[in-house]
């Protein structure tokens, strides 16, 4: 019987094998279905070689790479949006986690899920100390390892990311080669050159992740899960740098999982959303957590008209009519983050509002501050995070004491948001400003959560 993590005295256990795979962005195609409770669709991963493999090849045909050999031995204005159609346990403090390949080589059998599982074997991962096995021929191949948890995992796939249109400005070669390892080797290359463009090239950059995330499959992948774990693999491919760059899996969610709470809010409406806490969101959707893996993000929410989407992006979302009864709610986010920070809320929530909102509304000549010369030097001091398209750099922002927000909540608490908190939050957001600065993101969403909310509140 599965243990049962007990947040007051284990930690979160970190799973995915970040130094040899590292997701640069998650595309996710999601329909949810609050009557079943469940949410089910897809989600694209975009790669690169992790650092320890980044700037090495194999010596040896057949053979581990050297530093996998020594670590045997010693332990992101609005972009233009396609829409998306469906289509049809180690301690939380180490910062990697060098979990690589399959223990004993077994075949892979299918459960009453449709996993490809090997039953009730234990997570199949070596810890860093035993990551290379290259005495043991029967398990050569390179394992990718994500966190993931309460997830039925349906489908794995290998994303042909070649057949997308345009695609081949990101390449050097002037031809694709009909060679399956030669375009295997076109494949990722593309993927490395979309995940490195530069910061101002985002719009673009989202406009490919799209496109790329609607390519075909090109063969499925066979995989295992785990507890806490998602192990996927490609028969024959020994070393990271040779493994699928862009991923697709196929999953559902599992109303018992420990990602989301199904409730009902206030006025005992339906609704959903995420906690955050004690799994972070490996019950959501397959992921990378050590603190290391800092990614971007895109997501398709649809689900029926009577509810709203709200979820963490740059973009306010407006929703699209799909089909009678039916909404598509698209958000992204530019700024590298961990994947613990997504966050989705799904209610029948009505926006508060006293005027209709502008992004000019809340601007420092309703709250006048005065600006000390600390201020200004933050601001003309050079960033030093990595590269995206941060707020910090537009002159505008620096004097937007109060960030543009939009306030939400059940029907029943209409009337007492507006008394309250309309009259609250631009003082309390000036406040936050005077004190920390210019708020990092472009806008804010604010939600009255249902009072069984057992968590922080969603950033």
């Amino acid at each position: 019987m599965e243990k049962q993590l007990d947040p007051m005295k284990d930690d979160l256990p970190l799973m995915a094998n970040t130094s040899h795979m590292l997701v640069k962005h998650y595309t996710l195609d999601l329909d949810v279905d609050v009557k079943s409770q469940s949410i089910e669709g897809t989600i694209v991963f975009f790669f690169e070689t992790g650092s320890r493999y980044r700037s090495s090849r194999s010596t040896e045909e057949g053979g581990c790479l050297s530093r996998f050999d020594e670590t045997c031995k010693t332990g992101a204005s609005e972009p233009c949006h396609i829409p998306v159609t469906g289509l049809s346990a180690c301690s939380s403090k180490a910062e990697d986690n060098d979990f690589a390949v399959s223990g004993k080589g077994e075949k892979d059998t299918s459960d009453k899920n449709g996993n490809h599982s090997n039953g009730e074997r234990a997570s199949g991962i070596s810890s860093s100390k035993n990551c290379c096995d290259t005495e043991n021929p029967g398990s050569p191949d390179f394992v990718l390892v994500l966190d993931c948890c309460d997830l039925s995992v349906l489908k794995v796939e290998e994303v042909d990311v070649a057949a997308v249109a345009g695609a081949e400005k990101f390449t050097r070669s002037p031809k694709p080669s009909d060679a399956s390892e030669e375009l295997g080797d076109l494949r990722n290359q593309i993927v490395r050159e979309l995940v490195t463009l530069p910061a101002d090239c985002w719009k673009e950059q989202l406009c490919y992740y799209t496109r790329c995330s609607q390519a075909p499959g090109c063969g499925e992948l066979p995989f295992t899960t785990g507890p806490w774990s998602l192990e996927i693999r490609k028969s024959g491919v020994r070393i990271p740098r040779d493994f699928p760059h862009a991923i697709r899996i196929w999953y559902k969610t599992k109303p018992e999982g420990r990602s989301v709470t199904w409730t009902t809010d206030q006025g005992g409406r339906p609704c959903v959303y995420t906690v955050g806490s004690p799994i972070n969101n490996r019950a959501l959707f397959p992921c990378q957590e050590p603190p290391i893996a800092l990614s971007t993000w895109q997501a398709t929410v649809r689900t029926a008209a009577q509810f709203v989407v709200l979820m963490s992006g740059e973009n306010s979302a407006e929703p699209t009519p799909l089909q009678e009864d039916v909404l598509s709610w698209y958000y992204y986010v530019t700024m590298p983050m961990p994947a613990s920070t997504f966050t989705i809320a799904i209610g029948c929530w009505q926006e508060v509002r006293e005027q209709p909102f502008t992004a000019n509304v809340w601007t420092n000549s309703d709250f006048s501050l005065s600006f000390s010369q600390a201020d200004f030097r933050w601001h003309e001091e050079r960033c030093g995070h990595v590269e995206y398209p941060c707020r910090f750099q537009n002159p505008d922002a620096r004097f937007q004491s109060v960030i543009p927000y939009r306030v939400f909540a059940p029907g029943c608490l209409m009337e007492s948001c507006k008394g309250l908190v309309l009259r609250l939050l631009p003082q309390c957001l000036s406040a936050a400003y005077t004190t920390l600065g210019t708020h990092p993101f472009s806008r804010l969403d604010v939600l009255i959560v249902p009072s069984n909310f057992s968590s922080l509140g969603m950033a």
